[in-house]
């Protein structure tokens, strides 16, 4: 076997947000299939890997592309779909693991359509759900659901926000970088100064993959 490193794989997730009278936006929140060999079973935002043809389709502009597969993976996963001109770049995800297979995540914000119900194919996604930021991190807490690192941290970021305004505000105070957690002293950490309120989880309680 080779001990060459692994190329981290293009990919990009779209972070939807459904506004809510008086509350927090709702997210749009994916369960993955129990048998896939990435986050199985995990609560993430819709996405996946940046395709050939959506860079074909972008004309070589490697932001668009990303967009296009943001907006076309949450449209095969859940049926909704999105401009990918009205997209938020809000952060990027690249995990440190050269002998593992690894993914260079783009997350995108965008409002979702007022009739977006989300409707999954049962295999790659199981499940999928409306909740907020908020929502979504309590039902961790209680065991009820799965979060890997970088959907706990984006959640605790997302959950300062009252609307998506406040959220797309973010992005522009904090432009995003590329974001690799190090694993220090036992904890697995992300700097300081990109917009999160915890930058670091016990790495015997964080769930990488």
């Amino acid at each position: 076997m080779s001990d060459a490193p692994n190329p981290p794989i293009p990919a990009a997730t779209l972070i939807l947000m459904r506004p809510q009278a008086g509350r927090p936006p709702a997210i749009l929140m994916v369960e993955r299939g129990a048998t896939l060999a990435f986050a199985a079973g995990a609560i993430v935002f819709p996405g996946g890997r940046v395709d050939p043809e959506d860079h074909v389709a972008a004309g070589g502009d490697e932001d668009r592309a990303h967009r296009i597969a943001a907006v076309r993976e949450t449209a095969e996963e859940v049926g909704v779909t999105v401009d990918p001109e009205a997209l938020t770049y809000f952060a990027r995800w690249r995990p440190h693991a050269p002998l593992r297979r690894v993914f260079d995540t783009r997350f995108y914000l965008a409002e979702a359509p007022d009739d977006a119900e989300p409707v999954v194919d049962g295999s790659e996604c199981a499940t999928a759900f409306w909740a907020t930021a908020a929502e979504t991190l309590a039902m961790a807490e209680a065991g009820e659901i799965k979060l890997i690192f970088p959907t706990r941290r984006n959640l605790e970021r997302l959950a300062r926000f009252a609307d998506i305004e406040a959220a797309r505000a973010d992005c522009f105070a904090h432009p995003p970088q590329v974001i690799t957690p190090q694993i220090v002293d036992g904890v697995l950490r992300i700097p300081e100064g990109l917009g999160y309120p915890v930058t670091e989880e016990p790495l015997e309680a964080a769930m990488r993959q």
